[in-house]
């Protein structure tokens, strides 16, 4: 039995026809300008069919200012939001679209990206991360797709563009994208060389901020079942190297899913089921805080413990009081109250202007 053939063009979709979509094509075009469809506007309509689409990204071979000129002779305000890496956000009806000049990559860090403008649609193609989220769409529908990446959505494949080593090296947030991905789109186990790769690259998951971490975490968590892919990171050491070493609950996140009353994924409680009371120990709860919104522990404060370390997400405090600290730091006063100076002491009969209780800037001077 032959497996169904990948469609070579969008179906009939709302958004494709809205007004606000049909002035920025029009905008773009004149002239002779060429526009697509790209990323997940064309992989989501391809997967669902005909369905409400939050998220519209435009590709066009012209360079940000004669797309900025060409949105103000059309009477639409375009916003230079990324225009160093050629990115305008056009506003057109209740929409916000993402226009973005065709770019290739001339150097990687693993972080940032240093691009140039380019007019090959496959060469802008290739530079991005998994086949499903290389396609493109011209306004009329036709689907181009110079990877494969039709068929691997409809097999439930999250696969690399290229080599998934050097994928990740260009960009280590990438790991954890793969297994978000996997989690959403993936059927079955993940293929060998992707799983393999991710687990390679994992100790570089150390240089990644604690925000980027995070919001890949969340959005992991709000996939429909992503025990799966949880049971295989811990397998791999990937929920360690984000999280922080340790016992991890994927069991008790998956009969948290099912629980679940009104068929939302609740992110932030099945972290809390994942790292749950003698799981991950006190040293993965603390490298977790990150993925929860909380501060990290201050080093400026190590030699004085929890001295100085704000809990919870807010760095402010509540109306009328300071903030609440852990540890040795002070208590709480009211609004108003002036502030006793810090205290200071003598040294051999001179006085030392170091503040007791902490350290200054420049070795204790002020």
């Amino acid at each position: 039995m032959t497996a169904a053939r990948a469609p070579d063009r969008l179906p009939a979709a709302g958004w494709l026809v809205e007004p606000g979509t049909i002035r920025i094509v029009e905008a773009l075009q004149a002239g002779g300008g060429a526009t697509r469809f790209v990323g997940g506007c064309v992989r989501d309509t391809l997967r669902d069919g005909p369905h409400a689409i939050e998220d519209i990204d435009v590709a066009t071979p012209d360079p940000p200012d004669v797309v900025m000129r060409r949105l103000a002779a059309a009477g639409l305000r375009g916003l230079p939001t990324g225009i160093a890496h050629g990115t305008v956000t056009a506003l057109s009806g209740a929409r916000r679209f993402e226009v973005t000049t065709l770019r290739r990559d001339v150097e990687t860090d693993g972080r940032h990206a240093r691009v140039a403008f380019t007019d090959d649609w496959r060469e802008d193609a290739a530079r991005r991360d998994f086949t499903m989220n290389a396609m493109s769409a011209d306004p009329d529908g036709a689907v181009h797709d110079y990877f494969g990446g039709r068929e691997d959505l409809a097999a439930g494949r999250v696969r690399f563009v290229g080599d998934p080593a050097a994928r990740i090296a260009e960009d280590r947030l990438r790991l954890l994208r793969f297994w978000r991905f996997h989690a959403r789109f993936g059927h079955g186990a993940p293929r060998a060389e992707e799983r393999a790769a991710c687990r390679a690259a994992a100790p570089g998951l150390a240089l990644l901020s604690g925000e980027r971490i995070r919001d890949e975490m969340l959005k992991l968590l709000a996939a429909a079942d992503p025990a799966p892919s949880l049971a295989c990171m811990e397998e791999d050491g990937i929920l360690a190297a984000a999280l922080g070493a340790g016992r991890f609950h994927v069991a008790a996140l998956a009969a948290l899913a099912r629980l679940e009353p009104d068929g939302r994924a609740h992110a932030v409680l099945r972290l809390a089921a994942l790292l749950a009371e003698g799981g991950a120990g006190a040293g993965g709860r603390a490298q977790a805080a990150p993925v929860l919104g909380a501060a990290r522990p201050d080093p400026r404060h190590a030699r004085g413990g929890a001295r100085g370390r704000r809990v919870g997400p807010a760095s402010r405090a509540a109306p009328g009081h300071a903030s609440r600290r852990v540890g040795g730091g002070a208590r709480p006063r009211a609004a108003g109250r002036r502030a006793r100076p810090p205290a200071r002491r003598r040294v051999g009969g001179a006085r030392d202007d170091r503040v007791l209780g902490g350290s200054s800037p420049a070795g204790g001077r002020r």
